[in-house]
């Protein structure tokens, strides 16, 4: 128990510099909402915006409220990326549906097909409601919440016109990441809005049943990104033999919250599983940290990235490590909550200039020059990963 208070402090300091790190450099004053290309230093590279990044942005500061109590700084933050969300990433002419990036005064630039801009976009409102009561916030949350849902379940066409990316005519499937994040988004829904729970509950199951009878492949010792329609694995090329491990370890975690809101004891314990071949087979052994992509029967990934180490992974390896130990008080997952921090201290985190590094070369050495965010990375994964952990260590000390 005295590594895990020493843990906590350290976590609860690094939260700390994160946030400030976010609000220093971050936050534009002039068009509103979030730059998250920075340097090392905070330094901004690139003034285009993403959106992804207003969702999150505003999502994690609301969150930070609804943890810790509200700030004026992180109550102006999440309100600052509300308002330019509303303001110029929505693409009224297509449905509704939000752009993926926007120049720093919020001027379209890119479309992209799926629906993670509004998946963002649903928590942000979401969590922002849950703290202000501001009604046309879970308005705005209930609709992109039905647009993801249609879309991801083929019930409307994408009014963008973008179809898929491969021939349908010559091959479909489904991704891991449709019902693996709307699980997610669903958890924060029907937390701040305990009237549509029914509806919540029935969503959440299709999910998990999606996830664990189509991804989960016990037999292959892994969760596959990409399946056939009904599930079946397409090993014959490399795309159907993709496993992120990082992303099945946040699907862990989604899956085990689920569980705990259930009572389900079989889907934990399904969850655990995920968990514990995901760590297994993507721990790099020779190097330590998490490799990005792995094949499932080990022939070579197609993605040049494969074997670098990325932030959110080992955020993710927090989270889940840290609620499957709760959960169950199994050393198992202790040792891996502590062999992750002990990468992240060393690796990720920089004590001279705050916040973490995002991406790593397979030997641990950050890529040159080093960068703490980028059109993908802002003030979500880390800050969610030090709070969630320092929630869930809080929950096994008892105090």
């Amino acid at each position: 128990m005295e590594r895990l208070k020493l843990e906590r402090d350290w976590i609860r300091q690094q939260l700390e510099t994160c946030i400030a790190f976010w609000l220093e450099h971050g936050m534009d004053p002039v068009n509103g909402g979030v730059y998250t290309c920075l340097d090392r230093e905070g330094k901004v590279y690139s003034t285009d915006k993403s959106v992804w990044m207003q969702g999150r942005c505003a999502w994690t500061f609301s969150y930070l409220c609804h943890v810790y109590g509200q700030r004026p700084e992180w109550m102006e933050a999440a309100k600052s990326c509300l308002d330019f969300l509303e303001e110029h990433c929505i693409n009224y002419e297509a449905g509704g549906r939000l752009y993926f990036t926007v120049t720093a005064e919020g001027l379209p630039l890119r479309q992209r097909r799926y629906c993670f801009s509004e998946g963002f976009y649903c928590i942000a409102n979401a969590e922002y409601y849950g703290i202000t009561g501001d009604e046309e916030c879970l308005a705005r949350a209930r609709r992109a919440y039905q647009l993801i849902y249609q879309l991801n379940n083929g019930l409307i066409e994408d009014p963008t016109g973008m179809g898929p990316k491969t021939i349908a005519e010559t091959r479909t499937g489904r991704a891991l990441g449709d019902p693996m994040i709307f699980l997610n988004i669903i958890s924060i829904m029907r937390r701040v809005d305990p009237a549509h729970t029914e509806e919540y509950d029935r969503h959440a199951k299709e999910c998990t049943d999606a996830i664990v009878n189509l991804h989960y492949h016990p037999e292959l010792g892994c969760t596959l990104e990409s399946v056939a329609p009904d599930g079946t694995p397409e090993l014959w090329y490399t795309a159907g033999r993709v496993v992120n491990p990082g992303h099945d370890i946040e699907c862990s975690w989604f899956m085990m919250d689920e569980a705990n809101y259930r009572g389900d004891e079989q889907l934990h314990k399904t969850a655990e599983a995920i968990f514990r071949q995901a760590i297994e087979a993507g721990w790099d052994k020779e190097y330590g940290g998490l490799l990005y992509f792995i094949d499932a029967k080990g022939l070579p990934p197609e993605a040049y990235e494969h074997d670098m180490k990325l932030w959110w992974p080992h955020n993710e390896t927090m989270i889940a490590a840290a609620k499957a130990y709760r959960d169950t008080g199994d050393d198992y997952y202790a040792n891996w909550l502590f062999k992750t921090l002990d990468y992240c201290h060393e690796h990720f985190a920089d004590e001279e200039y705050g916040e973490w590094y995002g991406y790593l070369r397979r030997d641990g050495k950050p890529t040159m020059p080093p960068t703490k965010g980028s059109t993908f990375k802002g003030p979500f994964h880390v800050p969610r990963a030090l709070c969630m952990t320092e929630q869930a260590i809080t929950e096994i000390l008892g105090d």
